[in-house]
């Protein structure tokens, strides 16, 4: 990726819980095994206490349930 030595990111997230909104791309986090690396998603639905977002748009059986935090946390069990 482009300028990775410098700390660029190609990227742009939506870190603010506050504004989420179906269609936005956040980083997220999983727990367990997978605890430490980040991935990058999107947002499918977003409720008062959790978002269900997606790592594959294209995938209609990718959907997974995370916290509703400046980088949802999903569980290691839920990743699809």
């Amino acid at each position: 990726m482009q300028d990775m030595g410098e700390g660029s990111c190609p990227f742009s997230f939506n870190m603010d819980p506050a504004s989420f909104k179906v269609g936005d791309s956040v980083s997220y986090r999983v727990t367990g095994s997978l605890e430490g690396f980040p991935f990058a998603g999107v947002l499918l639905e977003v409720h008062d206490d959790h978002v269900v977002l997606t790592s594959d748009v294209d995938d209609k059986a990718s959907r997974m349930r995370a916290t509703r935090a400046s980088r949802p946390v999903v569980r290691e069990e839920d990743v699809c």
